[in-house]
């Protein structure tokens, strides 16, 4: 299937979603919103991969929200104007929420989602990148929560992840200042995870991570993601005993057999997929 702000293909379990439209820096227009869940989605419920990789094209990851595909239409009558403007708080919130859904599906799907970031990863380009798994940075990338440059307060993930994923003090003096943050200064603040020389070294080594990922079972890789996403929301107590439980029910004694004897013999292993999920039920 084609997209108008994708590119996706699919080889040895990797997924690979690339933003294509350079020309408009990946901002992100409301077909975005729409395509990317349904992509995920459909990787995710039809187990078409074990890794997704996220990347983009063209000088810059994304320059955030296009808001220019967002402005109201004119209208001369001015009972639409008032009606308009009494529905407009509701109308952004539920706006922002579907917005907000858009890139929690990164993070609530099974399976690991990795991105390759380079040049600007500006306004929502942040609020996409710390809802996936793991960041990777070329060295010319640098982050900017723009929102505030422009009066707003970033509303669409930005805070709610950012703050579990660096020092307080820093998501403070990013937030407050809107500076631009460099590739180097973020692999400092534990924001990605390593940066590299170009952008082409940037998607060869994170195409090398995605295939060690995926050479792990699947079933394995699920609970590691279901856990640390637990623990990181819950006390220590609690997740303790939820793995506890996690395990005596998804415990698989051919999987671990099977990994071990695949790892002597210096083989892949032939692991179970995950199941396809059907009619949208909820993942457990």
């Amino acid at each position: 299937m084609t997209y108008s702000c994708f590119d996706v293909g699919i080889d040895n379990q990797i997924a690979h979603i690339t933003l294509n439209r350079p020309d408009k820096r990946n901002s992100m227009n409301p077909a975005f919103w729409s395509e990317l869940p349904k992509i995920v989605r459909e990787i995710d419920e039809g187990s078409l991969a074990r890794v997704i990789v996220i990347s983009s094209t063209g000088p810059h990851f994304s320059s955030g929200l296009d808001t220019t595909a967002f402005a109201s239409a004119p209208s001369s009558n001015s009972s639409d104007e008032s009606m308009r403007a009494r529905q407009a708080p509701s109308a952004f919130y539920d706006h922002a929420r579907h917005m907000q859904d858009s890139f929690t599906i990164l993070e609530a799907c099974r399976i690991p989602v990795l991105v390759a970031i380079q040049g600007g990863c500006i306004g929502g380009g942040v609020d996409l990148v710390t809802a996936c798994d793991i960041r990777y940075a070329s060295a010319d990338a640098y982050f900017t929560i723009f929102e505030t440059n422009i009066g707003l307060t970033a509303d669409v993930g930005t805070f709610p992840r950012l703050v579990k994923l660096i020092p307080e003090g820093y998501v403070r003096e990013m937030a407050y200042t809107g500076r631009a943050v460099s590739a180097i200064e973020a692999k400092e603040m534990g924001l990605v995870n390593q940066v590299f020389d170009s952008h082409e070294a940037l998607i060869e080594g994170v195409m090398s991570i995605a295939a060690e990922i995926a050479s792990k079972a699947p079933l394995a890789v699920y609970g590691c993601k279901r856990m640390i996403n637990y623990a990181r929301d819950h006390t220590t107590q609690d997740g303790l005993d939820y793995v506890a439980i996690w395990n005596a029910s998804h415990f698989q004694k051919e999987e671990i057999q099977e990994a071990m004897l695949a790892r002597s013999e210096r083989r892949p292993g032939n692991f179970v997929e995950l199941p396809a999920i059907r009619d949208g039920k909820t993942k457990g």
